[in-house]
């Protein structure tokens, strides 16, 4: 068994050095303008401090990045997207707006605009395309031009400012036209130290909810936020962000982040693979997705520790506590802490309603307290990391809402807050040199004065806490 140990520590060793022999042969990377990317000196009007005129010049520096292109834009901001005027074809028009609202259909909004079934009916036979307007989703917008006679001209169904569609009245009926437009892509850059919690340092910094989640879920298995969190703290964070005609409709992916915690220093940074296959990994290729999530509620406080020797705040005894518990309000969602199958979903005793998740055949996962199950979730039942199975609530012997977590090993429990968790697949070494040259540049924009030393996943304790 020592002979086995000493040659795995050699190959890992090997791999190390070959990793390092890669990095040094990539060749230095040539920042170059890239056109477009501007800084967004109007989101910062209402904050003229020193931090962000330091994030100004860092949005400077961000904009003369080579990057490769950034597909698939994920709109996580929830603005306003409103609509643009409706485009009269001729003075005659009289023009009509209408707000899908819960339990409409199209013949209430027909009548609502002046226009009868009739009406509704020719356009709907007129062509295929037509038969999208009878599924209608709230918030949506419909937009009217009549004619002098009291006919329909044309009809534009508004999704969002990105997506519509329109309907032109023609010799034949109507004819369709789909309008899809494209936002600019623009790249930009926030820091922010905590003081009192994360999300309060999110908006300090102009980064909507969504963004900070994100932030928390690509350091969450070697940061817990719940418990690990210090003033002092800070972050930095380099983001997409969508305009379209010179106006902020949301935000996209997070591109490369640093998280600075209890004096450690983590840097992540996002990459697309050859399978298209987006993940966030270290510097050095290494993947920052473990095989858990450190805590299975968002932003949740320790209530009590796991112990072995711990009085029982109901049964009033000395009693083994082989778990972690988190206090949260009742109803709130409960995520599975990694990839894995549900063996039992139902009531076990002082647990009262539990979910148990074998994650292989070496790690199981127990969740109790619970006040209801998801659909779905069953004994037999799949499950992925981060999908919520469960809401907090105080079934079994509980004093009050909370979750009692669990995890093992081989049979055997272990501290959810210290367990070493085990690391997911990083970058392959035939793909390491293509990672390499397109995240070099990000990072250096994180750390554009001086390398920084990069943390191992075991953060140190302090004696500091909020």
């Amino acid at each position: 068994m020592q002979a086995f140990d000493n040659q795995r520590k050699t190959g890992a060793t090997k791999k190390a050095g070959q990793r390092a022999q890669m990095l040094q042969r990539i060749p230095k990377i040539h920042l170059a303008a890239v056109a477009g990317l501007t800084s967004l000196l109007g989101l910062f009007v209402l904050l003229p401090s020193k931090s962000v005129q330091a994030d100004l010049a860092a949005e400077r520096r961000v904009s003369q990045l080579e990057l490769p292109a950034f597909s698939n834009l994920t709109i996580t901001s929830e603005l306003d997207l409103g609509t643009a005027p409706f485009p009269l074809t001729n003075n005659d028009l009289t023009t009509s707006t209408e707000t899908v609202k819960s339990g409409d259909n199209l013949s209430l909004i027909f009548k609502r605009v002046g226009l009868r079934d009739s009406d509704m009916m020719e356009l709907l036979q007129s062509t295929p395309e037509a038969k999208r307007l009878t599924a209608l989703y709230p918030g949506h917008t419909l937009e009217f031009a009549i004619n002098a006679d009291g006919k329909l001209n044309q009809l534009r169904y508004i999704e969002s400012r990105l997506n519509s569609y329109r309907f032109n009245r023609n010799d034949a009926g109507f004819n369709f036209e789909q309008i899809n437009r494209t936002p600019d892509i623009k790249l930009s850059s926030r820091t922010a130290e905590i003081k009192t919690s994360l999300f309060d340092a999110g908006k300090q910094a102009f980064l909507d909810d969504k963004l900070v989640m994100e932030l928390a879920n690509i350091f969450g298995w070697d940061i817990d936020f719940a418990l690990d969190i210090r003033s002092g703290d800070s972050f930095k964070v380099l983001f997409e962000e969508a305009f379209l005609d010179g106006e902020k409709i949301g935000t996209g992916n997070i591109l490369a982040a640093e998280f600075n915690n209890r004096s450690n220093s983590y840097q992540a940074v996002r990459y697309v693979d050859s399978n298209g296959q987006a993940q966030y990994y270290t510097p050095t290729g290494e993947t920052m997705r473990k095989e858990f999530l450190r805590t299975p509620i968002d932003f949740a406080r320790i209530s009590s520790h796991f112990s072995l020797n711990r009085k029982h705040p109901v049964l009033n005894t000395l009693r083994a506590h082989k778990g972690t518990d988190y206090a949260a309000r009742h109803g709130t969602p409960i995520k599975a802490t990694g990839d894995g199958k549900v063996v039992y979903a139902g009531k076990k005793g002082g647990y009262g309603n539990v979910v148990i998740i074998q994650h292989g055949q070496t790690y199981r996962t127990l969740y109790a307290h619970i006040s209801k199950f998801r659909k779905g979730i069953r004994s037999g039942s799949r499950v992925k990391q981060g999908q919520v199975i469960a809401y907090v609530g105080s079934t079994g012997l509980a004093t009050g809402p909370h979750l009692h977590y669990e995890f093992y090993v081989n049979g055997a429990v272990r501290n959810p807050v210290t367990v070493k968790l085990p690391k997911a697949q990083s970058i392959s070494d035939k793909e390491l040199q293509q990672f390499l040259q397109q995240t070099q540049p990000l990072l250096a924009e994180l750390s554009p004065e001086q390398p920084r030393q990069f943390a191992s996943s075991e953060p140190q304790a302090s004696n500091t806490p909020l």
